[in-house]
Order: C-alpha cells, then sequence, then structure tokens
C-alpha cells in the first residue's frame, strides 16, 4: 500500500514538474513574442537600456582610469630630504636603510651632488645663463633623498625621523629644509586633497549618471507595459496566476538587456579605445583600464548582460506590480 502511494506521489510530481516546465516555455515564448511584437517600442526600449549600460560601462571605466591617474600623480609627488654634501656613500646608504623601514614609506632614492648637478643642468639645458651661473659657482649641491609616501597627506613619521634619528640630525642640511615641511609642505598637501576629492566626485557623477538612466529604463519598460495593460486583465479574468502574467515581461526585459549588453560593450570598447591616445596625450593614465577590459572583455560581456538583466527584471517587477493588483 505504502509503495503505491509513494509511487502516486511521484507520478503527481512529475506532473507537476512537467506542468511548470511548459508553463515556463510558454512564459519564455510569450517574452520573445512580445519583444518582436512592437518593432518601435521594442528599439526605445533596447535604445534606452543600451544607453543606460554604456554610462555604466563608462562611469566605471571613467572611475578606474581617474584612481589610476590620481595614483600617477601621487606616486610622482615624491617627498625630497637633503643632507649635507660632505655626507659619505656609507652614511647615505646606512641614511637611505632607515628611511626605508618607515611604514609609510614605498620609496625611497637617493641623488649624490654630483647627479643632483647634472639633474639640475639637465632641467635648464635651455637656459643658458644658468647654467653659465651653474659653471661658476662654487657651492655644491646637497645629497637629496626623493622619497614617496603611501599618503602625500600624512608626513607625521618622515618629521618624527628627523627630529629622532641622530645619524639624519648630524647630515641633515641646513640650508634646505624638506618639502614635507614649511611652504612646500601646503603644495603638497593640497595636491593630496585635489586628488581624493577628484576621485570622490568621480564616483558621485557615476552614481548619479547610472540611477538617473536606470529611471528611464524603468519608464520605457512601464510605458510598454502599459500599452498592454488590457492584455493583461484578460490573462487575469481567465484564471492566470500572478507569476505567468508577469514572466513574458520579464523575459522581454532580460532581451532588452542582453541585447542592449552586446550593444553598448561595442560601443564601449571603440569609445574607449579610440580616444586612448588623446587621454594620453593629457597625462590622463587611461592605459590600466585599456589592459583591464582587453585581457578581461569576456567577463565585462557577461557583467554587462547581468547589469542589463538585472536593471531590466526589477524594472518589469515594479511596472507589473501595479497592473497586478486585485
Amino acid at each position: 500500500m505504502a509503495k503505491k502511494n509513494n509511487k502516486s506521489k511521484n507520478f503527481a510530481q512529475a506532473k507537476r514538474n512537467r506542468r511548470q516546465w511548459l508553463a515556463f516555455v510558454r512564459m519564455c515564448r510569450y517574452g520573445v513574442n512580445n519583444f518582436s511584437r512592437n518593432a518601435w517600442l521594442t528599439i526605445a526600449a533596447t535604445a534606452v537600456m543600451t544607453i543606460t549600460l554604456l554610462v555604466i560601462f563608462i562611469s566605471v571605466a571613467a572611475y578606474g582610469t581617474l584612481n589610476d591617474t590620481v595614483a600617477q600623480i601621487r606616486d610622482k609627488v615624491d617627498m625630497s630630504l637633503y643632507v649635507k654634501t660632505d655626507t659619505t656613500a656609507e652614511q647615505a646608504e646606512q641614511i637611505k636603510q632607515d628611511i626605508s623601514k618607515l611604514s609609510s614609506v614605498t620609496d625611497v632614492r637617493y641623488i649624490t651632488p654630483a647627479e643632483a648637478r647634472k639633474e639640475f643642468a639637465q632641467n635648464n639645458k635651455s637656459d643658458t645663463e644658468t647654467l653659465e651661473a651653474l659653471k661658476q659657482a662654487s657651492n655644491k649641491l646637497p645629497g637629496t633623498y626623493r622619497i614617496n609616501v603611501e599618503d602625500i597627506n600624512n608626513t607625521d613619521q618622515l618629521r618624527e625621523f628627523i627630529e629622532s634619528n641622530e645619524l639624519i640630525k648630524q647630515q641633515i642640511s641646513p640650508n634646505h629644509e624638506p618639502s614635507f615641511a614649511g611652504t612646500k609642505l601646503a603644495t603638497i598637501e593640497a595636491i593630496g586633497r585635489w586628488a581624493s576629492f577628484a576621485v570622490k566626485v568621480g564616483l558621485g557623477a557615476s552614481i548619479v549618471f547610472i540611477g538617473i538612466s536606470s529611471l528611464i529604463v524603468f519608464n520605457t519598460i512601464r510605458m510598454a507595459i502599459f500599452n498592454r495593460s488590457e492584455e493583461i486583465e484578460m490573462m487575469k479574468l481567465i484564471g492566470a496566476d500572478k507569476a505567468f502574467i508577469r514572466g513574458p515581461f520579464i523575459v522581454e526585459a532580460v532581451v532588452y538587456g542582453f541585447i542592449a549588453a552586446v550593444i553598448a560593450t561595442g560601443l564601449g570598447v571603440f569609445a574607449l579605445y579610440s580616444s586612448s591616445d588623446k587621454l594620453l596625450s593629457y597625462q590622463i593614465n587611461v592605459q590600466p583600464t585599456l589592459d583591464v577590459v582587453t585581457a578581461y572583455i569576456g567577463v565585462v560581456l557577461i557583467a554587462m548582460i547581468i547589469a542589463g538583466a538585472v536593471i531590466g527584471v526589477i524594472s518589469s517587477l515594479f511596472a507589473t506590480r501595479r497592473y497586478l493588483k486585485i
């Protein structure tokens, strides 16, 4: 008897699964049919979705490029620490090692007085008066430490170092104050503040543009559903459940998202590559973003498809909600 009951339950479950599968297939078929039924509405919805995804692509790419550019600027802004001309090579190396041990320091280079003189002459090679003055000058340039730190707005460790390290206190140049002290500090901190501000503005602008574009998609899909409000009412009258009524619109929105994602990815990659030379000429560090997009183009496309599908599904769920109320 128990065996017979189990067999009946299995049969009923299989029948129920088959019915659910058929309902799912019908929803997909209706959704695809709806997509091709109204050409102008389909083109409008797909175009708006494409613009939305293109805005997302450009916003993410711009945010990454801005971050890389800011990082590049911060790397170029090094701190300078000057030591006496007569500092020996052993003393200079010991000071370099001590500076390298600081947790906030990412890189340190020592430039000897001879190298500093050569570098100064190279930087002013077009200024004959300066070069002539350099040849006649009796004073030698100091030895220079070029120091890169993690955060150019935080130089507390470096200041503590020159106040506590006995060797640097003996060898520090009395005629040249470090760039992380005095008037030069204000300039470096201003660069750091502007760099951080630029990153925050870029992130905020990306969120605003994505939000506006998503609202436009929502309204476009809602308009498409409004045009079929009578069809929804008819399906409700014949007893179709809410999931079955909502399903075709969700499928339709996913199709919008898929096609739009392919188009938007192609346009975004093309725009990124076509503008790269111009951006690089303005010292905008777009190369890392280009490398990531090139290496992971498949992942980028899948992410765009998922983003399009998510936006479409959420928009459909909200847009159909009012028509499914009893």
